[in-house]
């Protein structure tokens, strides 16, 4: 059963606990199919036969179940959210990842230290995981209690209201912390500026055998603290966390790290080691930036049979194609030096009307780029600028087929 160890009488948990009734629960039914638009009308017709303060917690829970189906899927239609924890959630999809690779290293009683809203604890109990949630903010832990319920895993989550470092880990095999990173004005950049502060946070972390420690992707590498290791997740694309785990060996700032691609998994490990250079062969790859985030770009290559064509470009070129997931390739047409009448002639001569725009190294941005180049034509193609051995390049290419 899952349990919390404080309440809070504040007008916003009066009106979460109210959600959580008969009438509550018929409320949100009657949202679920709210459309952009529609709120107004709906906030008058409910107010006649439901209290104002109900009715507002209902549209602000319809709401933020609209804007968390893109983090949870169909789970999102029956979870409890703040617009914080919306934002500050991990993925369904990350969040099941990590707790797949938790439970893959002996993981089976896992205290997540910064629950929030619980997402993560969600993915830890249906790991196999049993889960102590834990969050000092009673409404918060009132949500997370009531998404375990939603979910069928109340028997697996016990919630419990407390400042992480005053929790007795002893029996507890794993930690996870994902600490806040957004204050009063938004997002914040510094570690040490995190709730708890990354310090704080490692030092909570090391108290366990195994803990993972979820950060901002952009953690510089010298910043990854000895004896941890460091994983950069992708989902479809983008790079959404960067993770320290203690207690799977070695790590540190020039130990291991590793690149983890979602859907999939795929995985790239590596130290790092500079990346051969050579000249511009007929394909082009973009690693996916997880890969380049974990500075594994050397890896990519070595994989692909290529090399860079720039020692300070991250785009990977070969001489012949080969298919991974841990890159997006492209076979070149034309590879000439940047000139912006060259290239608005040529794609005319092509018939070029729908144009993707890449560029490193490049100071022009692509929506200046495009205003120039007076684009028709029925035809596509993908233009790459980038540096070849430092001569500023402009490269037509098509993506390569699976």
């Amino acid at each position: 059963m899952t349990r919390v160890a404080a309440s809070d009488d504040s007008p916003a948990a009066e009106a979460f606990r109210d959600l959580l009734t008969e009438r509550g629960q018929r409320l949100l039914a009657d949202l679920r199919d709210l459309a952009p638009g529609e709120e107004l009308a709906a906030a008058t017709r409910l107010r006649r036969d439901h209290p104002a303060p109900l009715v507002a917690a209902a549209l602000t829970q319809a709401r933020l179940r609209q804007r968390a189906a893109a983090k949870f899927g169909g789970d999102a239609a029956s979870m409890y959210f703040t617009p914080d924890g919306v934002e500050q959630a991990t993925r369904g999809s990350v969040a099941g990842w990590r707790a797949s690779r938790l439970t893959a290293l002996g993981a089976r009683r896992v205290a997540d230290l910064c629950c929030g809203i619980g997402g993560d604890a969600v993915a830890l109990a249906r790991a196999g995981c049993e889960v102590l949630a834990v969050d000092r903010d009673p409404l918060t832990c009132a949500i997370a209690e009531a998404n375990a319920a939603a979910l069928g895993l109340a028997d697996r989550v016990t919630v419990r209201c407390a400042d992480a470092a005053d929790v007795d880990l002893t029996g507890w095999d794993a930690v996870f912390l994902d600490p806040a990173r957004r204050g009063g004005r938004g997002r914040v950049f510094d570690p040490e500026a995190y709730a708890p502060p990354l310090s704080r946070a490692v030092a909570l972390a090391r108290r366990a055998p195994l803990a993972a420690l979820k950060v901002a992707p952009g953690l510089p590498h010298e910043a990854v603290p000895q004896g941890a290791e460091a994983e950069w997740v992708s989902a479809g694309g983008d790079v959404k966390e960067a993770v320290l785990w203690f207690g799977t060996g070695g790590g540190g700032p020039s130990g291991p790290r590793r690149a983890t691609l979602l859907p999939g998994p795929h995985t790239l490990t590596g130290t790092g080691p500079a990346a051969p250079v050579g000249p511009l062969g007929r394909y082009l790859y973009e690693p996916d930036g997880a890969v380049i985030r974990a500075g594994l770009v050397a890896e990519a290559a070595r994989l692909l049979g290529g090399r860079l064509a720039d020692p300070s470009i991250a785009y990977v070129t070969a001489d012949r194609p080969r298919e991974t997931p841990l890159a997006t390739g492209y076979e070149i047409t034309d590879a000439l030096p940047f000139h912006l009448k060259r290239l608005r002639a040529l794609l005319r001569e092509r018939r070029v009307g729908t144009l993707t725009i890449k560029k490193r190294g490049f100071a022009i941005t692509p929506e200046e780029l495009r205003s120039k180049l007076r684009l028709a034509g029925a035809n596509s193609c993908t233009l790459i600028l980038t540096r070849v051995a430092g001569a500023r390049m402009m490269l037509l290419a098509q993506p390569l087929r699976a």
